[in-house]
């Protein structure tokens, strides 16, 4: 769609209809001779839509903070050696946890894959346009730390972890949490409970988290904002980082 003057290429921009103005310019006439304005016009918004939701998509992505930002749930290696359920794996694709608020737990051996499998799916959820995030309990820990030393830091923190629609913790419970964090992680989980789905990645097993968690109240508290709305899913004993190696 040629002979586009450059003041309506100007409003075009103006507007934030870059993807749309690329779109018309990129439109072959010869390809649409013959077709009406409609027909040509419903061919321009698809390629433009098309080029929003992409630029969306990857937005997301990047602002997720992937540990593994190539990791790919249609992608995993030694499915059934590892024991895992590739039904269950395609339910977790599909996203459908999150619309019920349901939380996830990856545990298994060190190296059986939890990261890549927590990474893979913040992505899927990206992919869906789902805000998600990546973060490892170590650097959880130091977030908070540094924010509850400022002016409303723990405030501004916990609104921000809380509003993430798919919330990652990678190496959860690598540490025993103090009592600040224990409080932390249990206001945390409160504020998410019910609105959005956290994915857990760890290599302790359910019975051993409340003795980690410190045996006390809050360790009482953070298992019940947890444990009965969660899909379990067993890693494994086999090393992935090894095959990974094995396999380059």
């Amino acid at each position: 769609m040629n002979g586009i003057d450059i003041e309506t290429k100007r409003k075009l921009r103006e507007m934030g209809a870059a993807p749309l103005l690329e779109a018309l310019e990129g439109q072959d006439d010869t390809l649409t001779l013959g077709m009406g304005f409609g027909e040509r016009l419903r061919l321009v918004v698809d390629e433009a839509h098309s080029t929003f939701n992409h630029a969306k998509v990857e937005g997301l992505i990047r602002r997720a903070g992937l540990r593994y930002p190539g990791a790919d749930l249609r992608r995993l290696d030694l499915v059934e050696e590892r024991g895992l359920d590739r039904q269950v794996i395609a339910q977790l694709g599909t996203c459908t946890f999150i619309e019920r608020q349901q939380n996830v737990v990856f545990q298994g051996f060190t190296g059986s894959g939890k990261s890549y499998l927590g990474c893979a799916l913040a992505k899927q959820a990206c992919q869906h346009r789902i805000r998600a995030h990546y973060i490892r309990m170590p650097d959880l820990e130091e977030a908070w730390a540094l924010a509850s030393d400022k002016p409303q830091g723990a405030t501004k923190f916990l609104k921000k972890y809380a509003a993430f629609t798919l919330l990652v913790i990678d190496e959860w419970l690598l540490d025993h949490p103090d009592d600040a964090i224990r409080s932390m992680l249990l206001e945390l989980l409160e504020r998410r409970y019910d609105t959005g789905s956290t994915v857990f990645c760890t290599q302790y097993a359910k019975k051993d988290w409340h003795q980690r968690l410190g045996s006390g109240v809050h360790a009482d508290a953070i298992m019940d904002r947890i444990v009965h709305n969660t899909i379990w899913v067993d890693t494994g004993n086999h090393n992935m980082r090894e095959h990974a190696s094995m396999n380059r």
